[in-house]
C-alpha cells in the first residue's frame, strides 16, 4: 500500500513540475530569429506560404494508398500457418493483382508525371 502512495505522490509532483516548467518556458519571448520562417542559415528569398502543385498531393496520395496496402501485405509469410493458407495466398494474389491494375492505370492516365 505504501509503495502505491509512493508511487501517486512521485506522479503528482512530477506532473506539477513539468507544468510548472511549461508555464515558465512558454512565457520567455522569442527572438526575431525564431519567429523567422527558415532556421536553416539562409535569409527567407520569397513568402513561406508559397502553394504546392496538385500533382505533388496526387503523388503524395498515390504513395500513402499504395504503401498502407503493401503494409496489409506484410504478415503474408504466415499465411502458410493458417487452417486455409490456399484461400489467404489467392486473395493476396487477388488484391496484389488489383494493385497493379490500378498502377497501371495511374501510369497511363498521366498521374505518375511530375512534369507536364
Amino acid at each position: 500500500m505504501n509503495m502505491i502512495l509512493f508511487m501517486i505522490a512521485l506522479s503528482l509532483t512530477l506532473s506539477i513540475a513539468l507544468t510548472t516548467l511549461n508555464f515558465w518556458l512558454a512565457q520567455m519571448t522569442p527572438d526575431s530569429e525564431k519567429l523567422s520562417p527558415y532556421e536553416c542559415g539562409f535569409d527567407p528569398l520569397g513568402s513561406a506560404r508559397l502553394p504546392f502543385s496538385i500533382r505533388f498531393f496526387l503523388v503524395a496520395i498515390l504513395f500513402l494508398l499504395f504503401d498502407l496496402e503493401i503494409a496489409l501485405l506484410l504478415p503474408l509469410p504466415w499465411a502458410t500457418q493458417l487452417q486455409s493458407p490456399t484461400t489467404t495466398l489467392i486473395w493476396a494474389s487477388t488484391l496484389i493483382l488489383i494493385l497493379t491494375l490500378g498502377l497501371v492505370y495511374e501510369w497511363t492516365q498521366g498521374g505518375l508525371e511530375w512534369a507536364e
